[in-house]
């Protein structure tokens, strides 16, 4: 009898109705010679009838075994499968899920091609009981093109994240070899057989293909084993499996896959059962810390660093005991925004709560100074509100609850209102507001107390809003945050009645529940003597064709209005509706910095037209916020539709990066470029990122550039280097300098004609006294960030305070694409600037700048002032980057230094340098800003706009 080319093992317990739909996947494979073994655990229903049943219809493809007795869990039926499996290679199925049509073929070709003793595909997880079918890719980063390992140890991350094993091809002399077998009786068996066989293989394969459909059922009346998270077992069992993982990389000495897992254990595996924690009784959580302190004490401490602040914090405070501070923690672990702690400070480093300070390694880890919290103003901070009291009496309900005050950023004496807001679920519905009558401040919180006569207040319409969630908005000082209501241990109980506007036959209570992130909130209910039967009806109604056909209309309409919204039909609106409206004369679209900002050239020269009183539209585009545009100018946001409706009626288009670059623009727009400073760095087609494009994509690219009518230069050296680089025209170039300059040029006439500095309002804005030399670090923007994505100073700014904070004050501008957080410790001292929209008043504020490679550097030398150059990573920049267009080292106005050190150094000779840096500074003026006279906006004006004067 020829032997197939693979075995599908497929296991079944009690699943007599799937197990069909998961038989014939395998048997309409396009491989041919493909042989199913059914492996049956000793099922009580009809299962092993249907096994014996295909057995019949497909002779010599499909045989059906079944096990003397249960086995309890998946691994004994695969390893019978393995014993029974005739074909070269092996592959695993479960009964409710189903292989993709190519799934042997493909992976059988890539295990001949490459002799791999293991093929893995991509996963597809599918959760049957959600509307549409929700489907995720399991772990899709890993299969996005097909490779060969001669060991997993080249790709760490296979081993870490990919731990199924039903979406892998086996050679079957491969498992017989290394005897891998399942563990029997204990869940989670997967992970333990799979990493021993990743550590086996000789090779692996990874295809891009999908092979495999997980199929989840949330609601099932039975649970599958990633579903029953509640069952302390569960827990023993996934640390258990942990445990015997660890010891085959002990054995082998792979610390470092072993430090990658408990990453993954923490920021993952131990986060599943730590969200239910809140949940859970206090017997269930004595136990859990029980079972997790000993196998936290095996995590490395470095792992801690590798994941986010509130998962390390978590994972320490659970093996530490510490329930008061652990289950409000949990809390931001659910709700990722929300501070649930009052934090603390000492030392000038904030902490997530009081304690463990004797302890070296939570104090790391409870460290939570770079997350900013103390930054933020209460208006920006989602705080905790824990329910403290809920008791429901006939028509209302009273509410009594704690809001977390955290450093105490709700002044003792400040001025607070709030209202109970309860609002249905569903957008664009009701709500109702209740007021709070007792809100106290108590130090760490705030207490409050309020009443809800949900009875007479509270009109659902009735089955289309059934779920009603409950938030505090809290005016502080006129300043308001809003917060949900956590439920943790408070009792709910007790229902309410209510009056539907629809019918009482739908539902006549509310009863509360606490939702899936903790927060209190009212489900509509039915308690009358028909409720089952009416509820029967409703439910019939709504998945019958009455309800089908409205709620098939309601999601066309969704999707249509999603559809009209998406990118391409924004584009299509573009050009075949707005594009086609007259243009509207004397209008002017400005834009900087692809709306993030109000600043820059776009402003100077949008404020020199108003200064000279003309008669215009003008319309400022902006990105997130409006706040800091101007008032007097319409404002529309960033690709909205209104938007891209004033750009395609624009007669003039002023922007200093670019307008979205699949927008044509119009024979009768005008489009003035301002650029946004002149280049170190090589740009354009100079950059080797734009060299390596194809000819159609750089096609692209050149049709964006060519949109531009004038560009603007302010010296030669932008000719040879930027106009170069985008291929611009003779035509299109302006040699009129920056408007943003015109300050700079301005501020150092009046500093030549007067002998001396005026600092101008700024400086006592920014509460800096008047005897501190002021210093601008800006430097130019960083890809990498820091552990929390934020771009981390390279010197240590609390050593630059201590030392230099008698005679400096230190402004901090990161890049608009990057932000920075500073310990408290150097406030006064050190000052972050970077959420000013401009930075031209910060510059003609500083008695000195320092830089790396920002154009900046072109800017502030206008002034004539001391410049240093802190280059760090230098080498690294210049030579590994994308090239810049002269060497720094030769023509900096200013010290260049590479290390901390050097970089105190140049601090202590300040003074000197203005002196000792002279001829630099005229040299690189002269080079790099000749056509920067002071009067680039008015001459812009004269050209383009004086005609529009009133």
């Amino acid at each position: 009898m020829p032997v197939p080319d693979v075995s599908v093992v497929v296991i079944v317990y009690n699943d007599a109705d799937r197990l069909p739909t998961a038989i014939q996947s395998v048997l309409d494979q396009t491989l041919r010679d493909v042989e199913v073994v059914i492996v049956d655990d000793c099922s009580t229903d009809r299962s092993f009838e249907v096994a014996q049943r295909f057995a019949a219809e497909h002779p010599g493809r499909v045989r059906a075994i079944q096990l003397p007795e249960n086995s309890g869990a998946v691994g004994e039926p695969r390893n019978v499968g393995i014993e029974h499996a005739q074909g070269r290679y092996v592959m695993f199925l479960d009964s409710d899920d189903v292989l993709e049509l190519n799934a042997c073929r493909n992976m059988l070709e890539a295990a001949e091609k490459s002799g791999s003793d293991i093929v893995s595909g991509l996963c597809v997880r599918l959760h049957k009981d959600t509307r549409n079918q929700k489907r995720d890719e399991w772990y899709a980063w890993l299969y996005s093109t097909t490779r060969t390992v001669e060991s997993v140890t080249e790709l760490p991350d296979l081993f870490v994240w990919d731990t199924l094993s039903t979406n892998k091809c086996y050679r079957r002399e491969f498992l017989i070899e290394h005897n891998l077998r399942f563990p029997k009786g204990i869940f989670y068996e997967d992970l333990i057989f799979i990493a021993a066989a990743y550590l086996s293989a000789r090779r692996i394969t990874l295809i891009p293909n999908q092979v495999y459909f997980w199929h989840q059922y949330q609601r099932a009346a039975v649970k599958s084993v990633s579903n029953r998270r509640h069952e302390m077992a569960n827990y023993a069992h996934r640390l258990e499996i942990h445990r015997r993982i660890d010891a085959l990389l002990a054995e082998r000495g792979l610390d470092d896959i072993k430090l990658a897992k408990d990453v993954k254990f923490l920021k993952h595996d131990l986060v599943l059962y730590l969200r239910d924690l809140p949940f859970r009784d206090d017997a269930y959580r004595r136990e859990f810390a029980e079972l997790s302190r000993e196998y936290l004490a095996s995590i490395a401490p470095e792992a801690y660093e590798r994941v986010q602040p509130i998962q390390a914090i978590c994972a320490y405070l659970l093996q530490q005991g510490d329930w008061d501070h652990l289950i409000p923690a949990v809390d931001t672990l659910i709700n990722r925004a929300k501070v649930s702690s009052p934090l603390t400070e000492r030392d000038g480093r904030i902490y997530w709560c009081d304690g463990h300070f004797d302890d070296v390694f939570g104090r790391e880890v409870l460290d939570v100074t770079d997350v900013g919290y103390h930054e933020k103003p209460v208006n920006q901070l989602f705080l905790r509100n824990q329910l403290t009291g809920f008791r429901s009496s006939g028509r209302s309900v009273a509410l009594t609850g704690q809001i977390t005050n955290p450093l105490g950023v709700i002044p003792p004496d400040a001025t607070l209102k709030g209202e109970l807001e309860f609002s249905a679920r569903r957008r664009s519905l009701q709500s109702f507001h209740f007021p709070v009558r007792v809100l106290r401040h108590e130090g760490d919180t705030v207490h409050w107390e309020a009443a809800a006569d949900l009875t007479a207040k509270l009109r659902p319409l009735g089955i289309v809003d059934t779920i009603w969630d409950v938030r505090l908005r809290l005016d502080v000082d006129g300043v308001r945050t809003t917060t949900r209501l956590t439920v943790a241990d408070t009792e709910l109980s007790g229902g309410l009645p209510v009056r539907p506007r629809l019918t009482r036959m739908v539902a006549d209570h509310v009863e509360p529940h606490a939702s899936a992130k903790g927060h209190l909130a009212f489900r509509l209910v039915s308690e009358g003597r028909n409720a089952e039967r009416v509820q029967e009806l409703i439910t019939r109604g709504v998945q019958g064709k009455p309800g089908t056909l409205a709620k098939t209309g309601y999601r066309k309409a969704k999707a249509l209005r999603q559809k009209v919204v998406s990118g391409d039909n924004k584009l299509r609106a573009y050009h075949e509706v707005f594009s086609r409206l007259p243009v509207k004369k004397r209008t002017v679209v400005f834009e900087s910095h692809l709306g993030k900002q109000y600043s820059d050239s776009p402003r100077a020269l949008y404020e020199e037209m108003r200064r000279q009183g003309l008669d215009f539209e003008a319309i400022w585009s902006y990105a997130g916020s409006p706040e800091g545009f101007p008032r007097d100018a319409t404002l529309v946001k960033r690709w909205s539709l209104p938007y891209l409706k004033a750009l395609a009626q624009a007669e003039f288009w002023v922007d200093n990066q670019s307008y979205p670059l699949k927008l044509t623009k119009r024979p009768e727009t005008t489009y003035l470029q301002t650029w946004h400073g002149s280049a170190l760095k090589n740009m354009g087609f100079d950059m080797p990122s734009l060299k390596a494009q194809t000819r159609e994509q750089q096609a692209e690219q050149q049709r964006s550039l060519d949109r531009f009518d004038r560009f603007l230069i302010r010296s030669e050296h932008d000719v040879h280097t930027l106009a170069k680089a985008f291929r611009l025209k003779e035509k299109t170039l302006l040699r009129v300098g920056y408007p943003r300059n015109d300050a700079l040029v301005h501020a150092r006439q009046r500093e030549t004609e007067l002998g001396r500095r005026e600092r101008g309002p700024l400086a006592a804005e920014l509460g800096i006294p008047e005897d501190r030399t002021v210093l601008l670090y800006a430097p130019t923007f960083r890809k990498a960030g820091g552990r929390h994505g934020r771009f981390e100073l390279p010197f240590d700014v609390e050593r630059f305070a201590d030392q230099f904070g008698d005679r400096f004050v230190l402004l901090v501008r990161s890049h608009y694409l990057n932000h920075v957080v500073l310990p408290p410790t150097v406030a006064g001292r050190v000052i972050d600037v970077s959420a000013r929209h401009d930075v031209t008043p910060l510059l003609e504020l500083a008695d000195g700048l320092v830089t790396d490679y920002s154009s900046v550097m072109f800017d502030y030398a206008l002034l004539d002032r001391p410049l240093v150059f802190f280059t760090y990573d230098y080498d690294e920049y210049v030579h590994e980057g994308r090239g810049t267009y002269f060497d720094l080292l030769e023509h900096a106005p200013g010290p260049v230094v590479r290390t901390e050190d050097d970089f105190h150094k140049a601090i202590k000779s300040f003074e000197s340098q203005a002196l000792d840096y002279t001829k630099s500074r005229q040299e690189f003026i002269a080079k790099f800003g000749e056509y920067d006279r002071g009067d680039a906006a008015k001459s812009i004006v004269d050209q383009f706009f004086a005609q529009w004067s009133r």
